[in-house]
């Protein structure tokens, strides 16, 4: 399968997660942030990173680019589409993702493997985990606190759209404990943990399943057998 990995002026993990795309067996196809063209990719990951220098909020100026007008009407024709981190971000400044992500509640940028539990196992990008499951995937953000207003989280709880949930340690502060969300169609998901760092033996961390850090890669795959079936 084609996964396009979009670069924005500011991106970091961009090439982390071409290598991501590539090891749970896909075609990593590269695009760029003015440009219109999704190069006929059947899926597509928004990678970490300071996009735009991170002015004006985390995301929103990214969210307002050329490509991103595709990846909108991608995502509402049902693309699966990542968010990772600065991804996440945009996804909601976007609003394909409710809510938004500010700056941390300690006002430290943090940095730890983090416990997550997966809380929706039905999405695109979460199906090979079951609901409950707990993964360990790295976090590095220093905006990933993840606020909405009383009737926006309401929604959110109730029709069950949350993701992932931090376990152990709510790192940032976020309402609810959350990690992550997906839309109600399940194929657009976004999480503030960084899971292309967590997909190769020996570079990630060390789970209690003893899987040596490949939580991560789970979600590269899953976002195949979405797109299979």
């Amino acid at each position: 399968m084609r996964v396009g990995v979009v670069t924005f002026p500011g991106t970091l993990d961009d090439r982390d997660a071409q290598r991501a795309v590539r090891l749970a067996g896909h075609e990593a196809v590269a695009l760029w942030h003015g440009e219109h063209d999704l190069q006929g990719v059947e899926a597509i990951v928004l990678p970490g990173g300071f996009s735009y220098g991170d002015y004006l909020r985390c995301g929103a100026i990214a969210s307002l680019s050329p490509i991103m007008t595709e990846v909108v009407d991608a995502a509402n024709r049902g693309m699966p589409v990542l968010g990772i981190c600065n991804g996440f971000q945009m996804l909601a400044e976007a609003r394909l993702l409710p809510g938004g992500l500010v700056r941390n509640a300690s006002g430290l940028f943090v940095r730890k493997d983090q416990v997550l539990r997966v809380e929706r196992a039905s999405t695109s990008w979460t199906n090979r985990f079951e609901a409950g499951q707990e993964i360990v995937i790295p976090l590095k953000n220093g905006e990933g606190r993840f606020v909405a207003t009383p009737e926006e989280l309401a929604r959110i709880e109730g029709e069950g759209l949350v993701a992932f949930r931090y376990v152990g340690e709510n790192p940032n502060g976020s309402l609810d404990d959350i990690a992550g969300l997906s839309n109600a169609r399940g194929n657009v998901v976004g999480l503030m943990p960084h899971p292309e760092h967590a997909v190769e033996l020996g570079f990630g961390p060390t789970t209690t399943r003893m899987k040596a850090g490949l939580d991560g890669l789970e979600l590269f795959k899953s976002a195949l057998e979405a797109v299979a079936a």
